[in-house]
């Protein structure tokens, strides 16, 4: 199975997982992205090393190469000097290191076709996250939408069926008798405080009248005297 079918396979696995656990929406979102950016984070070190074998597939290649250049060129200077059998020693070292070179360069072939095509499926992986994440963003706000489109028509349906409106008309019948029993409450004490106003003005009056009284008297008895 390769690098990104297990990418996959992992994905679904946890999908289902979340979606078994009936989790609230937003956060089995959230929690699927976390999880795809964590797999994204370990699948780009898998191709960072990929790249890595294939330099050094490419950096030993490159390295047989010149040492088959280099013992091509010391069997030439034998020949120049005609020394046959130190050339053909050459030629032999030079042919061991062109073998190893050519073995390289097929490995650093296949290596680097291999991680052009990482690359690409890296690339594409990239584009759906961040389309899921996009997508992610989206369903949320649906989400949030249809909760608050949800509890605006229970509350009216709720004021709908009148009992919220019979709760306030009784409590406004409520008031209106504390009210009227303060009102009452007032004026009794208002009539109790005017009838004993009354009594200590009776009471004045009388005294009055008595001194009045008194006084005529008087001047009735000064009156009948020589």
């Amino acid at each position: 199975m390769g690098i990104f079918a297990r990418i996959s396979s992992i994905f679904k696995a946890k999908v289902n997982h979340l979606l078994n656990k009936a989790e609230d929406p937003e956060k089995m979102l959230n929690q699927i992205v976390l999880e795809m950016n964590e797999q994204l984070t370990k699948t780009k070190q898998q191709v960072t090393m990929a790249i890595a074998d294939e330099k050094r597939l490419e950096k030993q290649y490159k390295n047989e190469e010149i040492e088959a250049q280099e013992w091509e060129r010391k069997a030439t200077l034998a020949l120049q000097k005609e020394n046959e059998m130190l050339a053909k020693e050459a030629l032999a070292r030079r042919n061991e290191h062109q073998n190893l070179a050519n073995e390289y360069k097929i490995q650093w072939q296949k290596q680097k076709q291999a991680v052009d095509g990482l690359k690409e499926s890296l690339r594409q992986l990239e584009r759906k996250i961040e389309e899921a994440a996009r997508k992610k963003n989206l369903l949320i706000a649906r989400q949030k939408r249809a909760v608050a489109q949800k509890q605006i028509h229970e509350t009216m349906a709720g004021m709908r069926d009148g009992s919220a409106f019979d709760t306030f008309n009784r409590m406004a019948e409520k008031v209106d008798e504390m009210e009227a029993r303060a009102d009452a409450a007032v004026e009794m004490a208002q009539t109790e405080e005017v009838k004993l106003e009354e009594q200590f003005a009776e009471l004045e009056k009388e005294g009055n009248l008595d001194d009045d009284l008194a006084a005529l008297k008087a001047k009735v008895a000064a009156g009948s005297q020589p």
